[in-house]
């Protein structure tokens, strides 16, 4: 049977024009199809290779842009509350105008709930960059005003203190391999351990005031957000488990400045001497 459609095969090659025993021809094998495409292809490790390269390239970029704007919002703070402890008539104007600290917790609120909800400002050149700038002034101007009822050692103590547990943290987030982005349901158990734990603490201390509940209170705030600091670091650089895009280095910047802030705030309860218990 096989020898007999040969001839039929050839016969209908020879012959195009005759209509009986016409079969058409076989397609052409892989080799054929793809001789003349060879030059337009790459291989796989070339793309990984590349792509890898980019995505590291990316990420160097990404670090460097936050860490630049973080720099500069915190000179802007620490520029805002030096002026607030170490002046003096600008501490006793602030300190006797608190319309201005309610007004400024009003503008950090708004700002900071447009650049967490809305993607599109934070995304969006240059809106996202002029809210983060109300942001920070409004949010330094409310820790110039705290520190200002503070000795000013005391709030020179704490700043020091926070920049070396900010910097250990920040070294121990690029170099460990304890990936704490996994663990965001504890962190999240922690934040309403401490936020149910801060209103009973608000409704208590009015009454009945305990001297170790509120340092206490500090020290476990000190340390939740000395582990969101690591956490929000661990998501910038991106080798975890969890990572942040390239995109969001305004996000990223918001809160790694939140975090160091809320630990100088802690620090400055647990080690700050107010001025009326400070001996002159």
């Amino acid at each position: 049977m096989t020898q007999s459609k040969v001839p039929l095969a050839n016969t209908a090659e020879n012959e195009p024009t005759s209509g009986k025993g016409f079969f058409p021809p076989s397609p052409p094998s892989y080799e054929e199809a793809t001789a003349d495409a060879t030059g337009m292809c790459y291989s796989d490790a070339e793309m990984l290779t590349q792509f890898s390269w980019d995505d590291r390239h990316i990420r160097r970029v990404f670090i460097r842009k936050v860490y630049f704007i973080l720099m500069i919002q915190l000179l802007v703070t620490l520029a805002i509350v030096s002026f607030c402890t170490f002046c003096g008539p600008v501490k006793d104007y602030i300190q006797s105008n608190p319309g201005w600290y309610w007004a400024s917790y009003a503008v950090f609120f708004v700002t900071y709930l447009t650049l967490s909800c809305c993607s599109a400002i934070r995304r969006r050149f240059p809106w996202n960059l002029i809210f983060l700038t109300i942001f920070t002034i409004s949010f330094s101007y409310m820790t110039g005003m705290l520190s200002s009822y503070y000795n000013t050692k005391s709030v020179v103590l704490c700043l020091g203190i926070t920049a070396a547990v900010c910097l250990a943290v920040t070294l121990c987030s690029f170099q460990t391999k304890f990936d704490i982005t996994s663990y965001q349901g504890v962190l999240f158990g922690f934040c309403m351990v401490m936020f149910i734990s801060g209103i009973i603490l608000a409704l208590v201390l009015p009454f009945n005031y305990v001297p170790w509940l509120d340092v206490t209170y500090a020290v476990l705030g000190a340390i939740l957000f000395t582990l969101f600091l690591m956490f929000d670091t661990q998501l910038l650089i991106g080798n975890k488990r969890y990572t942040m895009s390239p995109e969001e280095y305004v996000f990223a910047t918001l809160n790694i400045y939140m975090d160091i802030m809320y630990i100088f705030s802690f620090f400055l309860q647990i080690f700050g001497t107010k001025q009326d218990q400070s001996i002159v």
